[in-house]
């Protein structure tokens, strides 16, 4: 079997074509410091302009031999464009992400403009999109955005939201349903930029916060509202913490695959989902690639990952920059070689 490219690696995995190894990528942010020293840049200066940000994702794959890319980089971008502003940090030299500095306190001040599309660093990560297109067509390109959920715990204050899905229900609710609509604007939105997959990132929605029942009620809902919007790229649906009460749920929202954290009891989910669903996951990217000092455990921690039944080893959550380096390297390398074993649900040769 000839060997693929990245970008032909990730497309034939969602079709479940046969493969030469498993695709080593991520639906979360995946910028180390390595490729922003390569670059001379500061990490501060990578939210902020379209060549560092494409620059900065495309040297961090080539640097470890990943399949893919996936920008933004933090979870402040649609917020800012709302006009609930950012810190951005500059001054800082270390790695710390943009932020919302002016959350909504009441459901009574929600106020999304209409033109938020063309507001703050939404315009700027559509042209880093076309500079990664333009300039690593071997690479699959990945987009991502925060479900209803926790895109709404970015605009307005999660006490307040918690309060008022006991307090003001129908109100929160139809908070939640415009935040939906927000959601699907954006996935359609990257839909028309041709990225090769979007992750909906419901990451607080998991088990830790809210109970299954109102999961069912408030978050499994929404998410299938936006999974029918993503017609002509594959989806996949990843929620942070604990899911195993929730993952059959979380297959029925219709995406094409399921990307699960550390918490997730993986091979009881792919026990209780069968062979022909798409799981992702589920290491824990700062043990084992920040804290671990012996490749052999950062080896075995991908190795169960595979055992257990995973499609693609992703981690949990983003990628912390300060990854250490021959961490990052045995992760893609086990990867590479152990990954060639047949999978049940691809047919991977």
């Amino acid at each position: 079997m000839p060997e693929f490219t990245g970008k032909e690696r990730v497309q034939k995995l969602f079709k479940r074509e046969p493969l030469d190894t498993m695709p080593c990528f991520s639906g979360q942010g995946a910028v180390v410091v390595q490729a922003i020293e390569k670059m001379g840049a500061r990490f501060a200066k990578i939210h902020t302009d379209a060549r560092l940000m494409a620059e900065s994702a495309i040297t961090s794959a080539r640097l470890f031999g990943m399949d893919a890319v996936v920008i933004p980089y933090d979870m402040a971008v649609v917020a800012e464009a709302m006009g609930r502003g950012v810190s951005l940090y500059d001054g800082v030299d270390g790695v710390i992400y943009p932020t919302v500095p002016n959350k909504w306190k009441t459901l009574d001040e929600i106020d999304i403009p209409a033109d938020y599309m063309s507001q703050g660093r939404l315009p700027m990560v559509d042209e880093a999109f076309k500079i990664i297109k333009e300039e690593a067509p071997d690479l699959a390109v990945g987009a991502w955005v925060l479900g209803p959920f926790t895109m709404a715990g970015q605009i307005m204050e999660l006490d307040i939201l918690l309060k008022g899905l006991k307090k003001k229900k129908d109100e929160t609710a139809a908070f939640l349903a415009q935040v939906t609509r927000i959601t699907i604007d954006l996935v359609k939105h990257y839909q028309e930029l041709d990225v090769d997959f979007i992750s909906v990132r419901d990451m607080g929605s998991g088990t830790d916060l809210l109970s299954p029942r109102m999961w069912k009620t408030l978050v499994g809902p929404n998410l299938k509202e936006v999974f029918d919007a993503i017609t002509r790229v594959p989806s996949v649906n990843h929620i942070c913490g604990s899911t195993d009460m929730i993952i059959e749920m979380m297959h029925e929202c219709g995406a094409d695959a399921l990307s699960v954290d550390q918490k997730n009891t993986v091979a009881q989910t792919r026990e209780k989902l069968g062979n022909d669903v798409l799981i992702f996951g589920n290491f824990d990217p700062y043990a084992t690639l920040c804290q671990m000092e012996d490749q052999a455990e950062v080896e075995a921690v991908i190795k169960t990952c595979i055992d257990n039944g995973i499609d693609s080893v992703w981690p949990g959550c983003d990628i912390w920059p300060e990854v250490k380096q021959e961490n990052m390297k045995t992760y893609v390398k086990t990867v590479r070689e152990y990954g060639k074993n047949p999978s049940p649900a691809v047919g991977r040769i």
